[in-house]
């Protein structure tokens, strides 16, 4: 496991940009960048659970089963990563899940002279890493596209 980091420079408030990068409409649209049809369901509140879903390959339901490990409004949210939810059914226990488990991804949000600075921190597996290498810059370009409008 190790961390790897992103960030860009948006040109807006960080309100703004906050709730673009998590209300469901837009979230809906900037990670296409990861996965088409992806989306969440749960709250972003601190200490609520929360699944990122979207279809696999044989168009059934999967993805992360998380928690919100802490919520600043505005400023910070860790998401911390505890599973996998395959046709429906939550994992937490499996040695797949436990190589992996917990991680963390972190967005960070500041302003300064009306730009937003949105920094992603989060752990990945080697055999991940790449893929997120090249996700990762897709999805905030697409924030920042949506959040600049």
């Amino acid at each position: 496991m190790q961390k790897i980091h992103f960030s860009i420079n948006i040109h807006a408030p960080k309100e703004k940009v906050w709730n673009t990068m998590l209300e469901d409409s837009t979230y809906r649209e900037w990670t296409t960048a990861f996965q088409a049809g992806s989306f969440y369901e749960g709250s972003w509140d601190q200490g609520s659970e929360i699944r990122f879903l979207g279809p696999d390959e044989n168009g059934k339901l999967g993805g992360m089963f998380s928690k919100i490990k802490e919520n600043r409004l505005h400023e910070f949210v860790s998401i911390e990563h505890v599973g996998f939810i395959k046709d429906g059914v939550i994992d937490t226990t499996s040695e797949e899940v436990k190589k992996w488990t917990p991680s963390y991804e972190n967005y960070t949000f500041t302003e300064t002279d009306s730009v937003t600075v949105v920094s992603v921190d989060i752990d990945v597996n080697d055999e991940y890493k790449e893929m997120f290498e090249v996700m990762w810059p897709k999805a905030l370009q697409l924030l920042k596209t949506l959040a600049e409008k």
